[in-house]
Order: structure tokens, then sequence, then C-alpha cells
């Protein structure tokens, strides 16, 4: 059966080499991406998936859907497909949709034998403001219940934690005066960020080592000769780990309060962005990878232990999931490079494209021929949810 699957996706890959050059050579930004919504569902409409689009509060979002059997496990196949603003595919996600859409076709197409569902996420605007955190919000991924991705790279490989972050703007508001005629009039909003900042650093001492905490001013309240009676800043907090991130939000509220009491002023805490920690299940991940060394996939690398914060790790949360790396890029290259975007048509791409296929087309066949295999790494993600 695999040799089956794997020859449906040679099978199919001129026309996903074709859909993969027309997403790079038509970057869209997130939430703008309609040429890559229309590309990738008619391609899965072609072969009778059931479409929805719009769905989980995104316009360009969709959710495809093939069930074959009644029972199985139901899969679900994350992709991404926004470019970045002023850069185009930069990031490789011009790979993600015909390979993701290519391993659900490939499936239905051959395993007429066993239950199971495919559910096929399109999930826009990863790289501006975490699509996937607002599908979260809105019911989506409650329906499957393994979460596959892939992602470009310099290696082929999987991911063991993400940072887990949050991202908060804090407004101070004070009272103006003029600084030189009546300060005493006054109460500085911007001084009520000082203390903030200063608090902060103090803070630093106090957290594990994996704890990161950055600040920038966006209005620091007008000219020098005034009491600022507006201030606002930017705030990053993350951590590897969930339950040390919630107890940081937490001083880091008490430290907002007490500035704001010692100045005398008000405050608004405005949570723009939160993104879970990747939970690893390490059963997933070697799975992926035992399947990547059979396929001699290119540049195989040790798993990440530690990457930055992705959306992608909301949804670890609350099922269990993984992220393919599929090398295409020179090793060491970083993300968001011209390295990126380099090789964004070249034959490593289309590797990456036929190579990936085949590694997650085997991975889920494991899932849905060998229960034992599927129970092992659903026990592995509830105890380590538990906790």
């Amino acid at each position: 059966m695999k040799r089956k699957l794997f020859e449906k996706i040679e099978e199919l890959q001129p026309r996903l080499q074709e859909m993969s050059n027309f997403l790079f050579d038509n970057p869209e930004i997130g939430l703008k991406e309609y040429k890559a919504l229309d590309t990738l569902t008619k391609f899965l409409e072609e072969y009778d998936f059931k479409i929805e689009k719009g769905i989980g509060g995104l316009e360009t979002s969709f959710r495809a859907v093939y069930e074959n059997g009644v029972g199985g496990p139901s899969i679900g196949i994350l992709v991404e497909y926004d470019a970045i603003e002023g850069l185009g595919h930069a990031c490789g996600h011009h790979l993600q949709g015909p390979l993701g859409i290519g391993v659900a076709v490939a499936l239905k197409e051959c395993l007429k034998d066993k239950n199971y569902k495919l559910v096929v996420y399109g999930t826009p605007a990863e790289e501006t403001i975490g699509g996937k955190l607002i599908m979260i919000k809105n019911g989506c991924f409650q329906d499957i219940d393994v979460a596959l991705m892939t992602h470009g790279g310099p290696n082929t490989t999987t991911d063991i934690k993400s940072l887990a972050m949050c991202k908060l703007t804090v407004t101070f508001k004070g009272k103006r005066a003029h600084a030189a005629l009546k300060p005493e009039a006054g109460r500085s909003a911007f001084d009520a960020l000082l203390l903030t900042f200063n608090a902060i650093e103090f803070m630093r001492e106090h957290v594990p080592d994996d704890v990161r905490m950055h600040y920038t001013v966006i209005n620091a309240g007008g000219p020098a000769n005034v009491v600022p009676g507006e201030a606002v800043g930017n705030f990053y907090l993350r951590s590897y780990d969930n339950a040390t991130l919630v107890d940081c939000k937490e001083r880091f509220f008490k430290i907002i309060q007490g500035a704001g009491l010692m100045t005398e002023t008000t405050y608004d805490i405005h949570i723009d962005k939160e993104m879970g920690g990747k939970i690893p299940v390490l059963t997933l991940n070697d799975l992926v990878m035992k399947s990547a060394r059979e396929l001699k996939a290119p540049a195989i690398s040790a798993p990440r232990e530690k990457t930055g914060s992705t959306d992608f790790g909301s949804v670890m949360a609350v099922v269990p999931g993984t992220c393919l790396r599929i090398a295409f890029v020179p090793e060491g290259s970083s993300s968001h490079s011209d390295e990126y975007l380099k090789a964004g048509k070249s034959e490593e791409a289309y590797e990456a494209l036929r190579v990936g296929g085949k590694i997650l087309l085997s991975t889920i066949f494991e899932i849905i021929d060998k229960p034992e295999v599927f129970n092992k790494i659903r026990e592995e993600f509830e105890s380590k949810t538990k906790k």
C-alpha cells in the first residue's frame, strides 16, 4: 500500500509543482490569500472533497473533508500559504499547501479498505496575526485526532519545544501639566512606563532561564516640557513551559498595577496575541523521522530542542501533533531570507515536495493501519496534558 501511495504522489508531482510555483509567483500576505485559497480548494474539489471556505472567522481559511468508513482516526493536515510583506515566500509556505493537499488526495485515491477521516485545514496569516489562534477560539481543530504539518527548512527534522508567547500593549494615562511652571499638577504616564521597564529588569533575576521578556516604547507622551498624559509600551513574555508563562503574566500584571499606584496613573492592558508552547509527542516525532530515514530524506538532523513561537504550538496544546521540517535550503540558512527566496522554485524545493509528501503519507498510513500506534500517540499526549 505504501508503494501505491508513493506512486500516486509521484503521479501528482507535476500538478503540485505547478501550484507551488504559482503561489511563489503570486505571494499574498495574511488574510489576503485569495489566489492561494482558490488554487488549493479547486484542486481538492476535483477529487470530491467537501469544502468549506471562510471557517473559524477568517475569510481566506478553508476546511476540506473526506471520510472512508466509520470509526477510524481523524487525521488533520494543516497548511499555511501566506507570504511575508515586502519579501514574498521567504519562509517556504508556498510548498506547504500543495504538499498537504497532494498527500490528502493520494490517500483518498488509494486507501479504500481502512476506516479513517481526512481533514485538511487551510490556516491563513501565520506570519502576522497567527491565524490558527483565531480558528481555535472559533471551534476549529476539534474534529481531528492528530494534527500534522510540514515546513521547509535547512534540515529534515522535527521540533521538541517552542516558545509559548504573550504579546501585550499597555497604555498608562496620567495628567498633563507644564513641566516647568506647574509640575506638581501633573501625573506622568511615562514615569509609569519607565517603572514598568525597571521592574521587569529586577524580575529577570527571579524567573527560570528559559523566560524571555522584551519591551519597547510605542508612545512616550510628547515633548519634554510637558508632563506626559499618556504613554504606551509594547511587551513580549515568552517561555518554553506553558505554566511558567502563566506565572510570568500574573507577575507582570502586578508590576503594571504597582507602577500605576506609584505614579497615580490609570492603565489598560491589551493582550494582542497569545501562543501556546508545543507539547511534544515523541512517539509521533519518532514515527515521522523513521519514515524520513527510510526514504533517505535530505540533510536529516537531530530534533530541534527549542524553537521560536508559532501558532501551531497552540494547536498542539489541544491535539497531538507534529511538524515535519523538510530540507530544501542550504544548512544554516535563516528563514525570511534571500536563501529561501532563491530556493523557492529550485530542484531542491521540488524534491522537498516529493519526499516530504512520501514521509507524511508513510506516517499517516502507519497511524491508520496500526491502532496500537495511534493509541500510543494519544496516550502520550494525554499523559503530558493532564500534568
